[in-house]
């Protein structure tokens, strides 16, 4: 075995799904999926059980994964300690994202975090919603997040990283498909897919308030816990919900998206670290401004 299938049983540990994790390694899915092949070959057991609908770690792989993660902590403390005289900034930083609109930004900031500062062990930790993140970090969990205003932690930094538009998803055979932009009002009988109430979910509240702000209570006839979950059902015909514009590249046949009409509406995704950040996390701070600098406030209505 090599440090790749580690890498990518790890990755596959964590998304439970194979498209996410081999974009997560950079790679492709055929090549993703014989690593894990290879490495079941070689360790003489299944790791993961594949359905159609969804991938699950066996009892060996749950046996496993804390080993597996040892050896690749293991190794990057070797290569930390072998940079270290290659410069002063040194340390684990561990940066927390969820959902679909985060993941595709995740390679950019690794490679620009190990050509900025290569003492720096950063660590990508995968969360059901990014509303948990500031929490997290007061916590001690991890040191930078993903996430959306507003902020309700004290002692906590943000920079807005990037202003998500605001849009219905419906399916392409929904009655307003085609039909530019929509008013909420005229989905007040449709079904709804959206995000669990008790997940403290940014994307379901906001969704809420501007229904309410439209005069109606969504009928939710579904709940998902991401994004990609949520628009698959909306393609299958099951509803309508309100998504971010960043979750486009979600490809999806029988999707569409649509404007609210009226002056735009967005949403201000966040990078959010603590005020008393150490060196290193604030290296990753200016890594990620470097991937994406603050961006300007656009004309319209940004939700806060």
């Amino acid at each position: 075995m090599n440090l790749q299938q580690i890498r990518a049983f790890i990755a596959l540990a964590e998304e439970l799904h194979f498209t996410r994790a081999a974009e997560r390694l950079e790679i492709s899915q055929p090549q993703f999926s014989q690593l894990i092949r290879r490495l079941e070959e070689r360790l003489e057991v299944t790791l993961v059980e594949r359905t159609t609908r969804k991938v699950v770690l066996t009892a060996a792989g749950q046996a496993a994964l804390p080993h597996a993660r040892r050896v690749l902590q293991e190794m990057r403390l070797i290569r930390r300690s072998a940079q270290g005289l290659q410069g002063d900034i040194q340390g684990t930083v561990r940066l927390g994202y969820a959902g679909a609109s985060s993941r595709p930004w995740l390679p950019s900031i690794a490679r620009k975090t190990r050509e900025y500062a290569p003492g720096v062990d950063l660590q990508l930790h995968s969360m059901i919603y990014g509303a948990q993140g500031p929490g997290r970090i007061v916590s001690g969990d991890l040191d930078i997040t993903f996430s959306r205003r507003p902020l309700h932690h004290r002692g906590l930094v943000e920079r807005v990283f990037e202003y998500e538009q605001i849009l219905v998803g419906m399916p392409s055979d929904h009655r307003l498909a085609g039909s530019g932009a929509v008013d909420l009002a005229d989905l007040r009988d449709d079904s709804w897919v959206m995000f669990p109430g008790a997940s403290g979910s940014n994307v379901r509240d906001m969704g809420l308030r501007l229904a309410a702000e439209a005069g109606f209570v969504p009928k939710i006839v579904q709940e998902a816990p991401d994004s990609y979950t949520i628009l698959g059902l909306v393609a299958a015909g099951v509803g309508v919900t309100l998504t971010v514009s960043s979750v486009r590249h979600v490809s999806t046949p029988g999707l569409t998206f649509a404007p609210i009409n009226g002056d735009p509406l967005f949403m201000a995704a966040t990078v959010v670290w603590s005020a008393h950040a150490n060196r290193a996390t604030l290296a990753v701070v200016d890594a990620i401004g470097q991937v994406s600098p603050s961006p300007h406030r656009p004309r319209g209505r940004v939700l806060e």
